[in-house]
């Protein structure tokens, strides 16, 4: 994976000036929110109780880590207008998106 492998769901420039170019705090955020969408990621289902929290909460880090279209699906969800499969299939472009950024970042940092 490479700068080739992003699809654009993630807004990495909007990360990278949030973060003042801070690629430490950047690889944090992006494990964070790794991290936390394996914990949504059951969450998104209809018969589980918490699945309206969770697509809030995906909106809220997704926008805040520059995968606005992620954001924009989640909100769209919240007003009926899409379902839950568009939300996974969104966060699942959005998580490539990181990856492809991360294995980017890691390939440079060997570089020296």
């Amino acid at each position: 994976m490479a700068r080739r492998d992003i699809s654009g769901a993630v807004d990495f420039a909007y990360l990278e000036g949030f973060a003042a170019g801070d690629f430490g705090v950047i690889d944090e955020v992006l494990a964070l929110f790794r991290e936390q969408a394996a914990l949504w990621t059951p969450m998104l289902d209809p018969a589980h109780p918490g699945w309206k929290d969770a697509v809030h909460t995906v909106k809220g880090a997704a926008r805040g880590v520059g995968a606005f279209a992620l954001g924009e699906v989640c909100e769209r969800c919240e007003a009926g207008e899409v379902g839950l499969d568009a939300v996974k299939s969104a966060l699942d472009v959005a998580l490539m998106d990181i990856a492809a950024y991360a294995h980017e970042q890691a390939l440079r940092s060997l570089k020296g």
